[in-house]
């Protein structure tokens, strides 16, 4: 049963494997872009044909997949890496299950802004 599990694996194509990329760790390299390009679009899919929400038309996936793309290249352009670990620590790694890069990106700008207020009278 054991060799038959891993027989099965090895059929399995690379990209059913895409994982999460940090923005501020990711190096432009074809592999890293590849791994961001299959987490959207398995991302996406999730949430718009498995999930709660019943969006699974092709230009809602394209659009989403498109905007996803865009919230990325906008969170590698982030300077706070303790503000961005912990965004991603709420929304990736946590009870809360919003793991998405529109997300990531939306919320480090608002905590960046937090952080450099201070309640006044």
């Amino acid at each position: 049963m054991r060799n038959l599990i891993i027989a099965g694996l090895c059929f399995v194509p690379a990209f059913a494997f895409a994982k999460f990329i940090n923005p501020m760790d990711f190096d432009g390299s074809d592999a890293q872009k590849n791994e961001v390009i299959q987490f959207i679009t398995d991302n996406v899919h999730k949430m718009y044909c498995e999930g709660a929400i019943d969006m699974c038309q092709d230009a809602t996936l394209r659009m989403m997949e498109r905007q996803e793309l865009a919230s990325f290249k906008k969170a590698t352009e982030a300077t706070d890496k303790n503000i961005m670990k912990k965004v991603i620590q709420t929304y990736c790694e946590g009870p809360v299950d919003m793991c998405s890069y529109s997300t990531i990106v939306m919320m480090y700008q608002q905590n960046l802004k937090a952080s450099q207020q201070k309640l006044e009278w």
